[in-house]
C-alpha cells in the first residue's frame, strides 16, 4: 500500500480544524486542497495544474496525467477525447433538478397542503419527528436519495411544529447511512457483499458465503443499530444538548428554523410566494413518481449491467451493477417533468414561477459546491495514500480480542478524515480479513462489522463527507449547522459502540448488548436531567 507517512494526515487535518474553528467551509476546504497539492505535487504551477485536472475529471471523463500541467491536460484530453462523466456530474444534476422540484412543490402550495394534511393525522411535535425517521427507514434503497427525499418530504410538517432545520437534519443523516448499511437489499449492501465476495475468493474463505457474512454483521454493526435507537430515545425524550438545544429552542420560541444570523439558506422560497389552495397531490405525485422511477431506473441498469457480465439476475446482482448516479439523474428529470406540468396546471403568475425555479436552483448550488471541494480534498488525500497509510498502523501481533475495537476507532478516522464511507470499506475491509485469516478466524465477522461501523461513525462527523452535505441540503439547513449540533449525539454513539466492540472481542455479543442497554438508560437519564437544568436557567 503506497503513502507518504504522516504527511498524508495534514490536508484533512487542516481542513477538519478549519472548519470547525471558522465554521466557513469553502475557504478551509480550498486552503486543505492547495495544501495537499503542493505536498503531492512538484512546483506550485503543477499543484495547480493537479487541481484543474482534478476539478475537470468531475464532468467529463479522460485521461488524467500523473505529473500534470495545464498544458499537459488540455492536449490530453483534445488528443484522447473526452466524454461526459458518469457520476459526479449526474449526481451535480440531480441534485439541482431536485432543488427546482421541492422548490416548486412549495411554490403549488402542495408543501402546504400536506402541512395541513398531516397536521390532522399528527396532532403532535414528537410525531412530526418521527415521519422523517420512518420515512428514512422506507427509503432504505441508496443514502443519497434517502436523504434528499426524506429531507424535502418531512420538512412541510416538521417547518409547522417549528422543528429546528438541525434537528430535522441530524434525523434525516442519522437514519440513511445507518439503514443503509444494514440492508442487504441496498445500494450499500450489494456493495459491502461484492467487496466481501473478492476477500473471500482471494483469501479462501470458505465457511460462509458473502450474503451470510453480511447478514451475520447487521446485528453487531452496533454503531448503525445504537444510531437509529438513539433517534428514537431523542425524539421520546425530548433531548436536546450543546448547539442542538440552542436551535431547537429558537425555533419553538421564535420560529427561527435556521440561524438568523446567518441568514436564509440559499435558494429558500419565500411563504408569500407559495399559491393558495394547493392540494396534497401537488406533493405527494411528484416525490411517488420521483422514487418509482429513480428506483425502477435502478433495477433496470442493474439488471442491463449484471446480464452484459453473464450473470444471473437476481435482486442482488441487480443492486451490485445498478448505475446510482444515472437513475438518481433519470429519476429526477421525470419527476421534475411532472411536478412542472402539476405546477403549470394550476396556471402560475410567469415571473412567479421563474422565480420559483431559479430558487430551486440557488438552494442547491451552494451543496454543489461544497461536494466538488470535497470531492477535491478527498482525491487529494487520495493521492497522498492518507487511508493506506491509517489501515497501515494496525499491527497483526495486537491480541485478538482488541481487534474489532482498534478497527473500529481506525475506521472511523479514516471515514473522518477521507469523507467517504465506501473508501474506508474499501481500504479496510480487506485488511481486517486478513488479519483474522493470520491470527485468529472466528474474529473475522467482528472484525468487518467494526469497520462498517467505524467507517458510518467517521463520515457522519467528516464536514467533507457527502452524506453529511446532503442530508443538510435536503433538510434546508446551513451545512456547518448540521456538522456541529450532529456532533454530541454522533459522539455519544460512538463512545457507546466502541465500548461494546471491546466488550465484543473478550465476552461476546450478548453482553456487549447487555452493557449497551443498561449505559443508554443511564445516557439517556442523565442528558435528560442536563437538558431540565439548562432549560431551567435559560
Amino acid at each position: 500500500m503506497e503513502h507518504i507517512g504522516w504527511l498524508s494526515l495534514v490536508p484533512p487535518i487542516v481542513a477538519l480544524t478549519l472548519v470547525i474553528l471558522t465554521r466557513k467551509v469553502f475557504i478551509s476546504l480550498g486552503i486543505a486542497i492547495l495544501i495537499g497539492a503542493f505536498i503531492a505535487y512538484e512546483g506550485i504551477m503543477q499543484a495547480f495544474a493537479g487541481i484543474f485536472q482534478t476539478v475537470v475529471s468531475f464532468f467529463v471523463s479522460f485521461e488524467t496525467l500523473d505529473q500534470p500541467s495545464f498544458a499537459g491536460v488540455i492536449e490530453s484530453m483534445a488528443e484522447n477525447g473526452v466524454s461526459i462523466n458518469d457520476w459526479e456530474l449526474y449526481i451535480m444534476l440531480f441534485l439541482v433538478f431536485l432543488g427546482i422540484v421541492a422548490s416548486l412543490i412549495t411554490f403549488s402550495g402542495g408543501g402546504q397542503a400536506f402541512s395541513h394534511w398531516a397536521e390532522k393525522r399528527i396532532t403532535t411535535r414528537k410525531g412530526s419527528l418521527f415521519l422523517p425517521f420512518v420515512l428514512g427507514l422506507v427509503i432504505f434503497i441508496d443514502d443519497y436519495f434517502n436523504a434528499l427525499t426524506v429531507g424535502n418530504t418531512s420538512r412541510p410538517l416538521t417547518d409547522r411544529y417549528r422543528v429546528s432545520r438541525a434537528k430535522l437534519s441530524y434525523i434525516v443523516d442519522s437514519t440513511s447511512a445507518p439503514i443503509c448499511v444494514i440492508a442487504p437489499m441496498s445500494s450499500w449492501g450489494a456493495y459491502i457483499i461484492g467487496i466481501f465476495a473478492s476477500i473471500f475468493a482471494a483469501n479462501q474463505i470458505i465457511e460462509f458465503s458473502p450474503l451470510q457474512a453480511f447478514i451475520y454483521t447487521i446485528p453487531i454493526n452496533f454503531y448503525a443499530l445504537i444510531a437509529l435507537i438513539f433517534i428514537i430515545l431523542v425524539i421520546v425524550f425530548n433531548i436536546d444538548v450543546g448547539a442542538m438545544k440552542k436551535h431547537e429552542d429558537r425555533a419553538k420560541k421564535e420560529n427561527q428554523l435556521t440561524d438568523p444570523t446567518k441568514g436564509e439558506v440559499p435558494g429558500s422560497l419565500s411563504a408569500d410566494l407559495a399559491m393558495a389552495n394547493g392540494r396534497v397531490s401537488q406533493l405527494f405525485i411528484p416525490i411517488l413518481v420521483l422514487v418509482i422511477a429513480t428506483i425502477g431506473m435502478m433495477l433496470y441498469t442493474g439488471a442491463q449491467g449484471a446480464s452484459s457480465d453473464g450473470l444471473d439476475v437476481t435482486i442482488l446482482t441487480v443492486m451490485e451493477y445498478t448505475d446510482i448516479g444515472l437513475s438518481l439523474l433519470i429519476g429526477s428529470v421525470i419527476g421534475l417533468a411532472v411536478t412542472i406540468g402539476m405546477t403549470v396546471m394550476a396556471r402560475p403568475k410567469k415571473s412567479d414561477f421563474g422565480k420559483a425555479v431559479m430558487a430551486g436552483i440557488q438552494s442547491m448550488l451552494p451543496a454543489v459546491g461544497i461536494l466538488v471541494l470535497a470531492w477535491t480534498t478527498i482525491e487529494m488525500i487520495g493521492l497522498l495514500g492518507t487511508g493506506n497509510y491509517l489501515a497501515s498502523l494496525i499491527d497483526q501481533s495486537i491480541h485478538p480480542g482488541f481487534l474489532p475495537v482498534l478497527l473500529f476507532l481506525v475506521a472511523a478516522f479514516s471515514g473522518l478524515a477521507t469523507g467517504t464511507s465506501w473508501g474506508t470499506f474499501g481500504m479496510l475491509l480487506p485488511i481486517a480479513a486478513q488479519i483474522a485469516v493470520v491470527v485468529e478466524p472466528t474474529m473475522l465477522i467482528p472484525m468487518l462489522a467494526a469497520v462498517l461501523a467505524g467507517s458510518i461513525f467517521g463520515d457522519h462527523i467528516s464536514p467533507i463527507s457527502d452524506t453529511t452535505i446532503l442530508s443538510a441540503a435536503g433538510s434546508g439547513a446551513h451545512h456547518m449547522d448540521h456538522v456541529i449540533t450532529q456532533l454530541p449525539y454522533a459522539i455519544l454513539t460512538a463512545v457507546l459502540a466502541t465500548i461494546a466492540f471491546f466488550i465484543l472481542g473478550f465476552l461476546g455479543a450478548v453482553v456487549a448488548w447487555i452493557v449497551v442497554g443498561i449505559l443508554l438508560a443511564v445516557t439517556v437519564f442523565i442528558l435528560q436531567r442536563i437538558s431540565k437544568k439548562e432549560t431551567a436557567t435559560s
